[in-house]
């Protein structure tokens, strides 16, 4: 008598082409809208959604979507389910950055894997890139691949009888990428996923739901449809405003509109964070935004070149001296051969009383602290208003050069929110034009009218870029100890 087939069997056997009994049948996640099953909740009407799109045969998925809306989990149910029924599969799991593969993709994998039976489990090993069917390692893989300007052959090379390409924060691969991909997916019976953030308002994951729409099953996910989505959604509207390009991308998964010109588009921001790039070869300087308002923070950002050094900095009701001391402290507490050689302050207001402390005699850092007015005419720009407005048009420059790196800190570390709090300041002004045709970046108060707080994070680095550029002479080169002065007894 042959052994009893049990349930997961027999829907692992009939799910060749089915992900949704793949996921339902094997995997046991309860379909949408039934009661969770241990600590297991019900699928999401739209991951139904693609798992039956591809079940009838839909073979070019792309899915735009809020945050928080199990985008990586559909991604990796894919993997897995790809693997376990195909026997020669190929499965390229592409992203912008390599962080968001291996903090994000392989992890999620991990985590689903474990759910498999026990008798599946044995069948796939999870490895830091590559994820393989153990009986077959060279016929049957997953392997993660950063698709970026620099590397456009990441999507190149695979041939397959069943061939996946799955695409996360799609936004953010470079075009150079998609063009070697649709090479490969003209291999008849070749599949992409596409997903995403909608960030950007042009390029080829935009086209997928406009241009080339007819080709594509498209799919749109908003955060407000997803239950497990929706706490993000009270500290978008209270960092951005409702009406923010931020709440039309991270909140309902629509792309961006540029109807508000934002100085500063959010998606040069985000594409950012993480980016592997080598840190310019010059001195550190700092920026630092006194605040002149109860409700206002005093700011200090770090910055050396092309990268954002460490957390920004926030300190909440200090007067001058006291914060001339904490700026003196984090010198002082910084090993020599990092510290700045220009520390720019906002001289307006309170800025002035700890300019002033800073610069008196036997200060360590008197030598060093520039104070910049930023109500002046614009220093070098003649296209701009004043310097306040010049500076953020630098700070527009700096991140459209895309070859800066913002820290890329994940949600359960320290520091997180003030890297997320830096971008929505960053993000937040609009501009206009004034009667002469001078670029005028929105004011504060205009800001605080409509919901939005002071850009304290903002200042301080736009501060840092009106500082001068200090080239060090030998990278390895060791600065001496100064001697204490008088500072240091006082």
């Amino acid at each position: 008598m042959s052994p009893q087939i049990e349930n997961w069997q027999r829907a692992w056997l009939a799910s060749r082409d089915d992900p949704y009994m793949f996921a339902t049948g094997v995997l046991g996640i309860p379909e949408p809208g039934s009661p969770p099953a241990g600590d297991l909740h019900a699928m999401e009407p739209w991951q139904a959604n693609v798992f039956k799109a591809i079940r009838d045969g839909n073979k070019r998925i792309s899915i735009r979507s809020g945050h928080g809306c199990k985008k990586s989990a559909t991604l990796s149910i894919l993997v897995i389910w790809g693997l376990l029924t195909h026997r020669n599969a190929k499965i390229p799991v592409v992203a912008g950055a390599q962080s968001q593969l291996s903090d994000t993709i392989w992890p999620e994998i991990a985590v689903w894997c474990r759910r498999l039976p026990p008798a599946l489990q044995d069948e796939i090993d999870v490895q830091k890139e590559r994820v393989v069917v153990v009986r077959h390692p060279d016929e049957a893989f997953a392997v993660a691949r950063t698709a970026s300007k620099d590397n456009p052959q990441a999507m190149a090379g695979f041939h397959s009888p069943f061939l996946m390409f799955l695409v996360d924060e799609a936004s953010s691969v470079h075009e150079a990428a998609y063009e070697v991909a649709m090479g490969a997916l003209s291999t008849p019976g070749a599949l992409a996923v596409l997903a995403g953030n909608p960030t950007k308002s042009s390029g080829f994951f935009f086209d997928t739901h406009h241009l080339l729409r007819e080709r594509w099953f498209c799919m749109h996910v908003s955060s407000e449809d997803v239950p497990t989505a929706r706490g993000h959604i009270d500290d978008i509207i209270a960092r951005y405003g409702r009406n923010s390009n931020a709440y039309r991308v991270r909140v309902e998964g629509n792309f961006p509109t540029q109807d508000d010109e934002t100085v500063i588009p959010l998606d040069l921001v985000l594409a950012s964070k993480g980016r592997q790039i080598a840190t310019s070869n010059v001195w550190p300087v700092w920026g630092l935004d006194v605040a002149r308002f109860g409700d206002d923070s005093t700011a200090l950002i770090k910055r050396q070149g092309n990268t954002l050094l460490g957390i920004p900095m926030e300190w909440h009701g200090l007067d001058g001296a006291q914060v001339s001391g904490k700026v003196i402290d984090q010198y002082m507490r910084t090993p020599i051969d990092e510290r700045p050689r220009e520390i720019v302050v906002d001289i307006i207001g309170y800025g002035a009383s700890a300019y002033d402390i800073m610069r008196l005699p036997g200060s360590p850092v008197a030598q060093i602290v520039r104070g910049c007015n930023v109500s002046e005419s614009a220093a070098i720009s003649d296209t701009d208003h004043r310097l306040r407005d010049e500076l953020w048009f630098r700070g527009r420059a700096w991140f459209a050069a895309k070859d800066c790196k913002l820290p890329n800190i994940l949600i359960a570390e320290d520091g997180h929110a003030m890297i997320e709090k830096l971008i929505a300041e960053l993000t937040a002004p609009t501009y206009d034009f004034t009667s002469l045709g001078k670029r005028k970046v929105e004011s504060k108060d205009d800001m605080k009218k409509r919901g939005v707080h002071s850009p304290n994070l903002a200042d301080a680095f736009l501060l840092s870029l009106a500082a001068g550029i200090h080239p060090r002479s030998n990278p390895h080169h060791r600065v001496s100890e100064p001697a204490k002065g008088s500072w240091m007894t006082a």
